[in-house]
């Protein structure tokens, strides 16, 4: 089975992670730090402040952005689960915006149109790895005094054209106030399980640092009151144990040298793709507008309009030739939980998930494996039966 996405270490990943595990370090030493710095530097950002996970990561910037309980936030339901839980963690209400029917990311003007007093934070996703169009939104977020974060967790090494024509990383902060990543096995680089949030406000940073090691202040600059001895620490916040360990970030350090390899080849199996299926009858490529420089964590095609009630059928039969196509995602209003807060109406949201199929793609997939998908695929949609008779107890992990 060729899987939607593969992570790909190599030896120097283990070298440098058998070196920190030889170092005495195995959690709160100096890695995490110089990964935050190498992280930082890559986007062009002041500060980063690594986390144990992306879901952690994004916990932590609704927590410095003064998410609380009665708030609201906006934020799209064609997304993973992550980008709305962690927002509930805090005892926000999510708000769901409408997304833009090509990209699959938020809708700008349906994100606007939800704005109410109790609006606090608005988190845009850059789905598959596509920037959002940020400007706009990032606009709207400061003139209703709102915080705009990035959840940019598929879109480590994207890039956007700023105001002057030139090209920004995602990260840089340019139209968010935090920026989020994932660094989840299938993500753009891997420390196993891990996240970080990238900003260039102080007070933001001081707030993620705190929030991600269990509310405590170390430092007799942060103390609130006078310290009792040279022991002395101070917990004034709720924190979370979120730190990252010495050897994932010593594996994320060495993953991220390589991050410019690994865009340039998922570029060069999205051009394969492009050149492959562009003007096929049956499914709509992927985007990358003018503004965007996708990292292409995924390529996700689109069901016509007269295949896309077929898209189960379709699906089991890609599986069964070996093909490991996924969705992304099943609306959030889609689960159960949601569903108990309320029906929500977004059709554009509901027209992309019935059509939306993400097909291979990560570094380390060969030309015959690309060949293949491309030749299964047509084979898939052009021997099509009438009939869906395929099993319903099917395995969709």
């Amino acid at each position: 089975m060729i899987p939607y996405g593969r992570h790909f270490i190599d030896e120097g990943d283990i070298a440098e992670v058998v070196k920190t595990l030889h170092s005495g370090w195995i959690t709160q030493g100096p890695k995490p730090e110089e990964f935050e710095q190498a992280l930082a530097s890559y986007c062009g950002a002041s500060y980063a402040v690594v986390f144990s996970s992306g879901t952690a990561a994004l916990h932590g910037a609704y927590f410095a952005a003064g998410l609380q309980r009665g708030d609201e936030f906006i934020t799209p339901a064609m997304t993973f689960i992550a980008t709305a839980n962690a927002g509930v963690y805090l005892g926000a209400d999510p708000v769901f915006a409408d997304i833009e029917s090509d990209t699959g990311n938020i809708d700008a003007a349906s994100a606007a149109s939800l704005i109410t007093k109790k609006t606090r934070l608005i988190a845009a996703v850059d789905y598959a790895g596509h920037p959002f169009n940020g400007k706009p939104l990032y606009e709207t977020a400061v003139k209703n005094g709102l915080v705009l974060v990035e959840d940019a967790c598929h879109a480590l090494g994207a890039s956007h054209m700023a105001d002057d024509g030139s090209w920004k990383r995602t990260g840089s902060c340019q139209y968010s106030h935090m920026t989020v990543f994932s660094f989840h096995p299938v993500k753009s680089i891997t420390t196993g399980e891990g996240g970080a949030v990238v900003t260039n406000d102080k007070d933001f940073y001081d707030r993620l640092r705190l929030f991600g090691s269990h509310g405590i202040a170390k430092h007799a600059a942060n103390f609130q009151y006078p310290p009792d001895g040279p022991w002395y620490y101070e917990m004034q916040e709720l924190g979370y144990n979120y730190r990252m360990t010495d050897f994932q970030a010593a594996l994320g350090l060495s993953q991220l040298k390589k991050l410019p390899l690994f865009l340039e080849r998922r570029r060069d199996i999205a051009a394969y793709y492009d050149n492959a299926f562009r003007g096929n009858r049956f499914f709509d490529i992927p985007v990358e507008r003018d503004y965007a420089k996708s990292a292409w964590h995924l390529y996700p095609i689109r069901l016509k309009e007269q295949y896309k009630d077929s898209k189960r059928n379709i699906f089991l039969q890609l599986r069964e030739k070996g093909i490991g196509v996924q969705c992304h995602y099943i609306p959030v209003t889609h689960h159960p939980f949601y569903r108990r807060r309320g029906e929500v109406h977004l059709p554009q949201t509901e027209d992309f998930y019935q059509r939306q199929i993400s097909i291979p793609i990560f570094p380390a997939l060969t030309y015959m494996d690309m060949e293949y998908v491309r030749q299964k695929i047509y084979d898939v949609f052009e021997n099509m039966p009438d009939i869906d008779d395929y099993d319903d107890e099917y395995d969709y992990e």
